[in-house]
């Protein structure tokens, strides 16, 4: 695999043998950082026949293997091993590289663009891509609830011949272009909904070959021998097994089942370590936060939702619930991110101000429910519910697996209150305007779950405008407008992070050569080989 250009982003390395943290290249939450920074060599995969087997402990469940607006942080892990845009991301540093793309996109003008595929490409049927194939993809992404909002600046998307493809966009969009079309990953056209929902194919280095995203259950991949691109299988299979426990995972790394575990749990990081396996903790955008229900009083008052996070003691939070890996926010973006900018509203503890913000929207004394997600935030809910208590409101904490189609766009007020939950758009990309686009954007975000879009004292119609505007805004201006988007979504948090988090990833070095941790959830094993034990 190519080298992966890492920047000055946190990242803590536990040497296998110990739990002495060591200084070790970080990895970018943008393309570019504040300063140059060495580049970490990834071992190719290797030519020729793979043998042995890639295995990997997940640490979520899913059963939706459809490529279309694939959201789940275990199956969309898994598309970008199976599939292929015109551009991928590099995980590891948000760069594009070119996938089925030849090269990169011809400018005809400032909203049309052409784009030739890489000769050869082949889905794993043996059937060749093309640009119908392309097409179809996009159309499909363009139509979908989750990507549409990704893909709005494209107008349309038509072949050109057999073997390139051409974007006709509704603005000006270069800068973030390639970024945003690897959003799309490809499949032949001829695949029906049922192929897609059941076992679809891709032109990636790997195929599925028996599909279980329950827990307990385990995704098998072969490799996919009519791949021609650069970064091949690196071994006979794969296996991803299911497991929702942190200590099953834990178990299995420790006692070498798997060779990779997702999700480390900060508990049992030095086990892991005293077994020979490495921990890496790498800074990212991954947080915990809090969602309002904007049309519920006193939650559609923007002070109750501001106290809540003056009167979290977040600190406090962070070095007991996640033992010190985890950032306190200063802005929508943690500070490593190149578009970084500090929020004109930095919440820091403050129960008294808490108290008075309260007081003023006469709110004191409310009595509410705090929705948990049964996951791995369950641990923080103890602590907040003591802090709000503190304040004047009277917290009960109601722990659950999420039903997220009770919280979809309804003419009802929704059933909850204030939800406690994690997440992380940077599975798909990492430039302001997506990450922006996924909280907030005109979508199932705002008009269900925080129902923000319909809330008439908000500001969304705001910061509509003004995402609009650094679309087609270029360098400076861009990020001036950007600025100004995180002033307005601090203050008004209708959905806003509590803390920035690091993931931990635990492998055993002597099982996989070539494999790199990334600051998102999901694994990737591109590039990487299996090594005989």
């Amino acid at each position: 695999m190519q080298k992966h250009e890492t920047s000055s982003l946190s990242r803590r390395t536990f040497i296998a043998g110990g739990a002495a943290a060591a200084a070790a290249a970080g990895l970018a939450l943008s393309g570019c950082g504040s300063k140059p920074a060495p580049k970490s060599e990834v071992t190719p995969a290797p030519s020729g026949e793979p043998t042995g087997e890639l295995t990997g402990a997940c640490a979520y469940t899913s059963t939706n293997v459809n490529p279309i607006g694939n959201s789940s942080a275990l199956m969309l892990a898994a598309t970008w091993h199976v599939f292929e845009g015109l551009y991928d991301l590099d995980l590891h540093t948000y760069k594009t590289y070119n996938a089925l793309a030849a090269g990169k996109p011809t400018k005809v003008s400032d909203t049309e663009y052409e784009v030739a595929l890489r000769d050869g490409a082949k889905f794993s049927d043996g059937t060749d891509v093309t640009a119908k194939d392309v097409v179809n993809a996009f159309q499909k992404n363009m139509e979908n609830g989750v990507y549409g909002a990704f893909l709005s600046f494209i107008d349309k998307v038509t072949a050109k011949g057999e073997n390139a493809v051409s974007f006709k966009l509704k603005y000006a969009f270069e800068s973030l272009l390639e970024q945003r079309l690897s959003v799309v990953k490809v499949f032949p056209a001829s695949q029906t909904e049922d192929d897609l929902k059941t076992k679809p194919i891709g032109s990636g280095p790997w195929q599925y070959d028996t599909v279980n995203g329950d827990d307990g259950g385990t995704i098998v991949f072969k490799p996919n021998k009519n791949y021609t691109g650069e970064y091949p299988a690196g071994a006979a299979s794969m296996s991803w097994n299911v497991m929702l426990d942190g200590t099953a995972r834990t178990t299995a790394l420790k006692e070498a089942s798997v060779a990779v575990m997702e999700n480390v749990p900060d508990a049992n990081a030095e086990q892991i370590t005293a077994s020979g396996a490495t921990v890496d903790y790498i800074q990212g955008f991954n947080q915990a936060f809090l969602m309002f229900n904007t049309l519920k009083e006193p939650f559609n008052d923007k002070r109750v939702r501001q106290a809540f996070f003056y009167a979290i003691d977040v600190k406090k939070l962070i070095a007991n619930s996640m033992a010190g890996n985890a950032t306190p926010v200063t802005g929508f973006l943690p500070k490593e991110h190149a578009n970084y900018h500090e929020a004109s509203t930095v919440y820091t503890y403050d129960p008294e101000k808490a108290k008075q913000l309260i007081e003023d929207a006469g709110a004191t004394g409310t009595s509410f429910t705090l929705l948990v997600n049964n996951n791995w935030v369950k641990d923080l809910a103890a602590q907040i519910k003591n802090d709000l208590d503190a304040v004047g409101v009277s917290c009960t904490i109601q722990e659950q697996k999420i039903n997220w189609s009770e919280l979809a766009p309804s003419d009802s007020v929704l059933p909850y209150d204030v939800m406690l939950t994690p997440g992380d758009p940077t599975c798909f990309g990492n430039d302001p305007d997506l990450l922006m686009t996924w909280w907030y954007g005109d979508n199932v975000w705002t008009e269900g779950r925080t129902c923000w879009k319909k809330d008439t004292a908000g500001r969304w119609s705001e910061l509509q405008e003004l995402m609009q505007k650094a679309r087609e805004a270029k360098a400076a201006a861009q990020q001036e407008t950007w600025n100004k988007c995180f002033d307005l979504i601090a203050e008004e948090a209708p959905l806003y992070p509590l803390f920035h988090r690091k993931l931990a990833t635990g492998y055993q070095p002597t099982l996989i050569q070539g494999f790199e941790p990334i600051a998102t959830t999901g694994l990737v094993f591109l590039g990487a080989k299996a090594v005989k034990a």
